[in-house]
């Protein structure tokens, strides 16, 4: 790292006023070092951008992870923070969900850790289990041809398991403050081979009350590590936290990406209960035939299940999801872009993977349990400037979720027409 820097382990600035700076030395702040605006806003300062995963030089076997988990071209925080991260600078970047941000850190990651030595390198804190759980498949997923190993440290779960899990020997551990600092103090989790801290949703955490955890973490860790920082929002005591632990951070900014449901022609079908869904998929069928269309699921199980449920009733569905070996993965999808499978029912995990330009009709058998990955479900059906129709089954314990997709969006989705299959 070519900034030294004193111990900052020992920060005491930290424990001192739980709200932040005051008012003044805010003001000093945002004129300060780390370059805010005053609405809290980082700007970057870190021009390099790569668009391309193959002029990254990263390791081989990394490379396979990352296109075998169906990415294609690196996100805009991608292009612009891996390489900071990978050099081991210190890094903040202010970047939404939905960006491509578990990615970024996780590559990063991946690139660093030296998998022949069984010792935790690399540690991430989340605010809560379910973020904690993803990252941990998102590393697993794109580590699989390193054989990295990442272990999560949630609450909720058997602590004798967890300190068993550790003591045999992980790269990676992700998890919540209070159960990693649990594992800390039990001297399961040995922190004196961790190289890379990240903390994720620094903003969410902080909210939550985790900050004297955070500390006491941070007072475990060696002086020369390296902290990635990823907050949606810039509040003080994150601010703070830069303040206090970083050293000569480079600042990225992401905005959110301009994604857009033009020319998508949006649906809703009123099916009132969970199990009148396949029917109403029957019916729709030849609909779905005339044309490609995905069919989104938000489980393994349930792809495989309507899979079977379609195939005793005669219906040439073919379907994908991340439990099945990479080679069949791309025997399906290489099916389904030549054309010669034309209904594909699949998970949220591959949804960015699939870019086939005859889709045009995306139905949405679930809808998507995080509301970020609805455009990512439906933005297939409109990529490349052609026209797409997105349907939406929609249950009365769902009216809510559609609701807020509206709103998020801010879109309006109408019920389906009877003519639909003249919209497709």
């Amino acid at each position: 790292m070519s900034v030294t820097s004193p111990d900052r382990r020992n920060n005491d600035e930290w424990d001192g006023d739980k709200n932040g700076p005051s008012i003044d030395e805010q003001q000093t702040f945002d004129r300060g070092p780390l370059g805010m605006d005053p609405d809290g806003i980082i700007e970057s300062n870190w021009d390099e951008v790569v668009d391309n995963f193959d002029d990254m030089n990263l390791k081989e076997e990394l490379l396979r992870g990352i296109y075998a988990y169906g990415f294609e071209k690196p996100s805009a925080i991608q292009q612009r923070a891996i390489m900071p991260c990978v050099k081991r600078h210190d890094v903040i970047a202010q970047a939404q969900s939905g960006t491509g941000k578990t990615a970024t850190f996780s590559i990063s990651i991946l690139q660093q850790i030296d998998t022949s030595i069984r010792e935790c390198q690399a540690l991430i804190l989340a605010p809560t289990r379910e973020l904690a759980q993803q990252i941990q498949k998102v590393v697993i997923a794109l580590g699989d041809f390193m054989n990295a190993m990442c272990h999560a440290c949630i609450g909720g779960t058997n602590v004798r398991e967890d300190m068993r899990k550790l003591e045999m020997g992980v790269h990676v551990v992700v998890g919540t403050p209070g159960r990693v600092n649990d594992m800390i103090n039990r001297r399961a989790l040995k922190t004196n081979s961790i190289k890379i801290f990240v903390l994720d949703e620094a903003d969410e955490m902080l909210s939550r009350g985790f900050k004297e955890q955070i500390h006491d973490v941070f007072k475990t860790l060696t002086t020369d590590v390296q902290i990635i920082l990823l907050s949606a929002t810039m509040p003080s005591d994150v601010l703070d936290v830069s303040k206090c632990f970083m050293r000569s951070p480079i600042r990225i900014l992401v905005k959110k990406e301009e994604l857009t449901l033009e020319g998508i022609k949006q649906f809703f079908v009123n099916v009132e209960k969970e199990e009148w869904k396949l029917e109403t998929l029957c019916d729709l069928y030849d609909t779905l035939s005339i044309t490609q269309a995905v069919i989104f699921c938000n489980t393994r199980r349930k792809v495989d299940i309507l899979t079977d449920e379609m195939h005793k009733r005669d219906f040439t569905v073919s379907a994908m999801h991340g439990d099945m070996e990479q080679r069949e993965r791309d025997i399906i999808m290489r099916q389904f872009r030549t054309g010669s499978s034309r209904v594909l029912i699949t998970t949220d995990l591959l949804a960015r993977g699939i870019d086939v330009q005859q889709v045009s009709l995306v139905i949405n058998y679930d809808l998507p349990s995080n509301r970020e990955n609805y455009i990512h479900r439906i933005g297939r059906g409109g990529r490349f400037g052609r026209k797409g129709v997105a349907i939406n089954f929609v249950t009365e314990e769902d009216r809510r979720t559609l609701h807020d997709i509206e709103q998020f969006y801010n879109t309006h989705i109408d019920e389906m027409p009877m003519n639909v299959a003249d919209l497709i």
